[in-house]
């Protein structure tokens, strides 16, 4: 199959040598257009890679109406939105959690009160076990994706899932006497 055979309407992908046409034909002018939204090369490159891998997973399924360059740099466009809307909320979070932890450590009883919910929280994620305790220190504290989870660890993103929702409903369970205060602190959070 040609490069103007594959980006062609109604095309699929039958094969590994299919997907290589085209992944060779649409791979760098896809990360040149990723780049004008991250502008960021390497941030460019893993949103297209994740399209492709995304395009490949799913070729017995993926029924593209318009020409397939099309549909990849509508998916492109759509992921870069994404990671700049997660960027966007990691640093409203981060801006956040500074006036926060400025306006708690502000008196000694806040200070107290932290320091016994953060021992405490810091017991509950020890009681967690050994892989999932890994899984969830890198999702929580080290701020990965659950797809570098996956990659780290060597395991599929669908443990990484499935380890993290019993982490979290363990740590629920666990942390169900520091709830109200918990809840205290996101409203006080959220009004910042």
């Amino acid at each position: 199959m040609t490069i103007q055979e594959t980006l062609k309407p109604g095309i699929t992908i039958r094969d590994k040598a299919d997907f290589e046409v085209l992944f060779k034909a649409s791979y760098t002018s896809l990360c040149a257009y990723a780049n004008t939204f991250l502008r960021d090369i390497a941030a460019s490159e893993d949103v297209v890679q994740e399209v492709m891998f995304k395009v490949w997973t799913s070729r017995d399924n993926l029924v593209v109406t318009s020409s397939l360059q099309s549909y990849l740099f509508r998916a492109v466009r759509n992921s870069c939105l994404n990671v700049l809307k997660h960027l966007d909320i990691r640093d409203q979070y981060k801006d956040r959690k500074g006036t926060f932890g400025a306006d708690l450590h502000s008196g000694e009883q806040d200070t107290v009160v932290f320091s016994e919910l953060q021992m405490n929280i810091r017991s509950a994620i020890d009681l967690l076990p050994t892989e999932r305790k890994k899984i969830f220190i890198l999702s929580r504290y080290e701020g990965l994706s659950y797809q570098q989870i996956a990659e780290k660890l060597e395991i599929s993103i669908k443990t990484v899932e499935n380890q993290m929702g019993k982490a979290l409903q363990f740590l629920r369970k666990e942390l169900a006497e520091y709830l109200p205060l918990l809840l205290l602190l996101f409203d006080i959070f959220n009004e910042n």
